[in-house]
């Protein structure tokens, strides 16, 4: 897991939905991205700051999960975010 401190960037707007999902937009692409409750949980977590060992722990104590599972669902969340240039190192 990365230890490098993802912030999401400037040119991404976040909308949540009642239900915890949500929409993000590029501004950059103008394309968007739904996102799961999962996914919710990352986004607004990498908003706070938090580290990926700390939204596991969100996770995990929200939801009947194990840890190695969430630590997987949120190092390919995070991988996505990156590979569509939505986060970058704070």
């Amino acid at each position: 897991m990365t230890s490098t401190k993802l912030m999401p960037g400037k040119h991404v707007v976040v909308t949540d939905f009642d239900g915890g999902e949500g929409i993000l937009v590029d501004l950059n692409t103008k394309r968007y991205y739904q996102l799961n409750e999962t996914a919710m949980v990352v986004w607004k977590g990498l908003e706070k700051g938090k580290t990926m060992n700390e939204i596991v722990a969100d996770i995990t104590s929200n939801y009947e999960v194990e840890p190695d599972r969430a630590t997987l669902s949120v190092q390919r969340i995070v991988d996505n975010f990156q590979s569509y240039k939505l986060v970058g190192a704070a």
